[in-house]
């Protein structure tokens, strides 16, 4: 076998692409094109920068200098986020691991490219809404149209279920148990995963309201739960539709004189879901169950840290005030031998 030849490398990342990760590995439609978006961005470079044709592609190009210049190509010329280079090099890796396991002659390429560092990804803050500022964003659609209605139900959803934009989107009335004795709802999640979340009463009255609006006392169970309606045609709502939507709610409230966070984004509903739930002490092992993940890891370290306010109450618990004077007013310690 040569590394060098075109149909080995065409052939296996089909392969890897169209029968691995999608009936193998079972994952959605969205990350197998991630995959596929990442290896052609790959491609895209080798034939740009490295000068290999399209036709001539083949694995020797994935030798780890290449790699390097790949990554070092999407940092500095094309400016893109830590995580989202370390994500592209995750497919390549992870076709490597894929074609190693089917021709053993490419397992040192695989090797390789796992000795790559993955750049260094900042911790940035959990953004999230301040319960006042989700108040307003949950209370600011005026409900004097039908479309100001429909999206008040949709905020008030999204926070209740903690669930994505694509979990939501792809919503049928079929997924809705609004009668059970415990209300819920099932949402198709990453990796073609269903998962059950219970609904509140609050949001049950709101969604039964909804329905018999928008779907009538006979609602067909196959129509998507939140649509869109051109020129009769019905079809589930984009995901840019409902990032616009969050957007023109949070600036009606900066209007209003409401503080806002800058750059908001409909995923911040689910991260305050999750904190709030937190914060009120559920174990985080349901949190992870709500949210959908796989690993704790991931949950405990997007959610599970004390927030300034939970560390304020800690410390005045630790530390109550004893009523003493500690500092003069010259900030000089009174008691030097007391803490």
């Amino acid at each position: 076998m040569k590394l060098n030849n075109p149909l080995l490398f065409w052939n296996t990342a089909h392969r890897f692409l169209d029968v691995h990760l999608k009936n193998l590995r079972k994952l959605s439609d969205n990350t197998i094109e991630s995959y596929r978006n990442s290896l052609n961005l790959f491609i895209g470079f080798a034939e740009t920068k490295l000068s290999v044709d399209r036709a001539k592609m083949n694995f020797e190009v994935f030798s780890k200098a290449n790699l390097v210049r790949f990554q070092q190509h999407m940092l500095i010329d094309q400016k893109l986020a830590p995580r989202t280079s370390n994500l592209r090099l995750t497919a390549i890796r992870s076709l490597l691991e894929y074609a190693s396991q089917e021709h053993m002659e490419l397992m040192h390429l695989y090797v390789e490219a796992c000795s790559m560092a993955n750049t260094v990804v900042a911790n940035l803050p959990l953004e999230y809404f301040e319960p006042e500022q989700l108040k307003a964003l949950l209370t600011l659609p005026t409900k004097a149209s039908k479309i100001d209605r429909r999206n008040n139900v949709i905020l008030i959803f999204m926070y209740d279920t903690a669930a994505r934009i694509n979990e939501v989107r792809t919503l049928r009335i079929e997924n809705l148990h609004l009668n059970a004795k415990h209300p819920y709802v099932e949402v198709l999640g990453k990796g073609r995963k269903h998962r059950s979340i219970p609904l509140t009463e609050k949001t049950v009255g709101h969604l039964k309201k909804y329905i018999l609006e928008y779907h009538g006392s006979s609602p067909d169970p196959k129509r998507p739960l939140f649509y869109t309606s051109i020129k009769g045609t019905i079809d589930m709502i984009s995901a840019d539709t409902f990032e616009k939507m969050i957007k023109k709610y949070v600036g009606l409230a900066a209007e209003r004189g409401i503080e806002m966070p800058k750059n908001v984004h409909c995923h911040m509903l689910r991260k305050t879901r999750a904190m709030d739930l937190y914060n009120a002490g559920m174990p985080l092992t349901h949190v992870q169950q709500l949210l959908g993940h796989e690993s704790i890891d991931t949950t405990s370290g997007f959610y599970a840290f004390a927030t300034l306010d939970n560390l304020v109450k800690s410390l005045n618990k630790v530390n109550p005030d004893t009523g003493k004077k500690v500092w003069d007013e010259k900030g000089n310690v009174t008691d030097p031998y007391r803490l």
